[in-house]
């Protein structure tokens, strides 16, 4: 360490001549417009949640057992996160060498190679000119660089192949790889970004995983070269790159040294100080365990890692870094390996240096030849995007722009449920503990909430309005109303709650008379959860946008949130003394009526569930993290009709075959489904 911080004083002196590339939408980040402003209603939920979660897989770690013990695990865990967990096969990777371009010190092949069937990864390998033994190698993987003319994308490999060159220039061989979103074959890295797919959640799918095996795979081709040392494989890049980089790093040991360049930070940093809004969903692993970042910096520990970053990046904040730096070190102490844990902070923006690859370059050194001598000089750009292109065609067979389709399987149902009354309730219990533990993990344990308090805030000589706050959370409360008619000895039979999904922010007497029948006899309640009408959050689209990635950051979801808000409410109805032990009947259409669905399924059974219009699966909503990896609506459908009767709208009786089929088996089971409103 005390060799790097005198190699790091001499640099801030050459740090001067920066080059800067052009970014895609990864890099807008900047303005404070779309920043969570203080005081923000979810200001201190989000803080709160951060507290709750910050490093947890660290705490109580004291000795190098203790980390041991739970190293494996955590490795398990994160590689489930990317959806690699149980890995891919590792097909053939049909490698195929499209060019060569010979220059006096060193050659460049350019290739692609498949790290799935269809998934092509597009590349450039550079060797040193006159190898005479295997060399140490460099996995170089891009940032966000577009290189595209005349609607002809180059890869970003292209942008960054000056880093390639001065590896090969100084005797390592590099491969340099594109990315799925900004290859030469264009994929998509921004899903819940700005495409509207917030199913990713649902299916597990991040592109962070998708890039973490292409660079998995990449490692196999370099290890299958005669030209390369495979026990000397280091691996860098910078922004997207530099986050790849810590990605494969904390899976694959064979990485034996690694230099992330400005690609990682802290929970608090993305979600508190907003920096999500300036990453795409290539930066985020789906957060299943509710990890914080550092946990992913430590699985590398002992091997060498140096953390390099600059002072005034505003999407990689230098307190975040800093913190993570300072719980990474733990774990190396732990192995008594300090020296290979380096630091290195360099004044300025968030912007591509050649100086700061300076220290990259005598890191691996190092740790990959053994030599400390210093290093002078910086390569520049060699070639035209047009000479490192691979594809003359590309290949018909591609996944690439569609891999989200596939790269996370879907969990496998018989269409045909159990026919044993025991292995199906040994079924539903399996499912109801994967979505607790998978799904819903973040639905916080509270101590028991005293009832409501209602205020009136209406009445004539037919019904009374109240209106109440319901504690969801320590930290959020949500409005809901209560309508109860007020004829002289009236008594009530009946609680009927609806769930619903859109209301006014300040919904009138008359509109909340118009949700309901006031003439039923029944006592009504009325409850947007989070996010809905009076629990909405003020702000455009863009802001509401990212005000959901910031739930998945957390290992969240919005409407996993809006579940545990509905069985809160259910709960709140046996504490109302003007409820209490009456036979709830609940209603809810749309997507709110699957999160009303869910919610049933772990409450005690209601008296009766209408849904109207429900969506048929989860890719169309409501996204529950990894839901899709266990079951899809029909089947959470069939454990409600199995538990209570439900009511059904829908206009494809088809698409409810396997809870009908359910029922049919079990005519005797307490629950049943009604279905109306299905074309013929």
């Amino acid at each position: 360490m005390e060799k790097l911080r005198l190699n790091r004083c001499q640099l801030w002196g050459a740090l001067l001549a920066l080059y800067c590339l052009t970014l895609g939408p990864c890099g807008l980040f900047g303005s404070s417009e779309y920043l969570l402003e203080k005081g923000h209603p979810l200001e201190d939920y989000f803080k709160y949640e951060i507290a709750r979660i910050q490093n947890a897989p660290l705490q109580g770690i004291e000795s190098l057992e203790d980390w041991e013990d739970r190293r494996e695990t955590l490795q398990t865990e994160f590689l489930d996160m990317l959806g690699l967990w149980p890995m891919p096969e590792r097909s053939d990777l049909k490698v195929e060498v499209t060019g060569v371009l010979e220059e006096p010190d060193f050659t460049v092949k350019k290739l692609h190679f498949q790290s799935l069937p269809g998934l092509y990864v597009t590349a450039n390998l550079y060797l040193p000119a006159e190898l005479e033994e295997p060399a140490p190698a460099i996995l170089y993987v891009c940032g966000h660089a577009r290189s595209v003319e005349d609607g002809v994308s180059f890869g970003n490999k292209v942008a960054y192949h000056h880093h390639a060159v001065w590896f090969a220039q100084n005797g390592y061989v590099c491969l340099i790889i594109d990315t799925i979103h900004l290859g030469e074959i264009l994929g998509i890295h921004h899903g819940t970004y700005s495409e509207d797919m917030w199913w990713w959640n649902a299916r597990g799918y991040t592109p962070a995983g998708s890039e973490t095996w292409n660079s998995i795979r990449a490692i196999d081709y370099l290890e299958s070269l005669p030209e390369v040392d495979s026990q000397r494989i280091g691996m860098t890049g910078r922004s997207g790159g530099g986050a790849y980089s810590w990605w494969a790093a904390a899976v694959d040991p064979r990485i034996a040294a690694v230099v992330p360049v400005a690609g990682i930070t802290d929970l608090h940093n993305h979600v508190v100080d907003g920096v999500v809004e300036g990453h795409c969903d290539c930066m985020y692993f789906i957060n299943t365990e509710e990890w914080d970042y550092p946990v992913v910096a430590a699985l590398i520990a002992p091997r060498p890692l140096l953390i390099v970053n600059t002072d005034r990046d505003h999407i990689y904040p230098l307190d975040g870094v800093v913190r993570l730096h300072e719980q990474t070190r733990r774990i190396y102490e732990l192995y008594g390996a300090e020296e290979d844990l380096g630091l290195l902070i360099a004044p300025g923006p968030h912007q591509d240096s050649q100086n700061l690859q300076l220290a990259a370059l005598r890191w691996f050194n190092q740790h990959l030849k053994g030599d400390q001598s210093a290093i002078t000089g910086a390569a520049k750009q060699r070639f035209e995007p047009k000479q490192l292109k691979v594809f003359a065609q590309i290949p018909d067979d591609s996944i690439n722009n569609h891999v989200h389709d596939s790269f996370v399987p879907k969990a496998s149902i018989d269409p045909n449920p159990s026919e044993s009354r025991a292995s199906w309730e040994a079924q539903m219990h399996g499912w109801k503990q994967e979505l607790a533990d998978r799904s819903f993990r973040e639905w916080p344990e509270m101590a028991r909430e005293p009832a409501p308090e209602l205020e009136r805030i209406f009445s004539n000589a037919d019904i009374e309005v109240f209106t109440g706050k319901l504690a969801v959370h320590p930290k959020l409360k949500l409005d809901f109303w209560l309508l109860q008619p007020t004829g002289a000895g009236q008594s009530f039979e009946r609680v009927e709650l609806h769930v619903v999904q859109s209301i006014a922010t300040e919904a009138s007497v008359d509109q909340l008379l118009e949700t309901v029948d006031a003439s039923s006899g029944a006592i009504h309640l009325i409850f947007p959860p989070r996010g809905v009408g009076p629990n909405a959050w003020p702000g455009d689209e863009r802001r509401q946008t990212h005000i959901l990635r910031r739930f998945n950051l957390l290992g969240q979801t919005l409407e996993g949130t809006q579940v545990w808000d509905i069985r809160r409410i259910i709960q709140a109805l046996g504490q109302i003394e003007a409820t209490r032990g009456l036979p709830l009947y609940l209603y809810a259409e749309g997507e709110m009526g699957i999160n009303a669905l869910y919610a049933s399924l772990f409450e005690e059974p209601l008296a009766g569930l209408t849904l109207t219009r429900p969506p048929q699966g989860h890719k169309q909503g409501p996204h529950y993290l990894n839901v899709l990896r266990i079951l899809d609506i029909p089947q959470a459908m069939a454990m409600a009709a199995y538990r209570m009767p439900v009511a059904l709208e829908s206009t494809d009786a088809s698409a409810w075959n396997y809870p009908q089929r359910l029922l049919d088996g079990f005519p005797d089971s307490p629950g049943s489904l009604q279905l109306s409103g299905a074309r013929d």
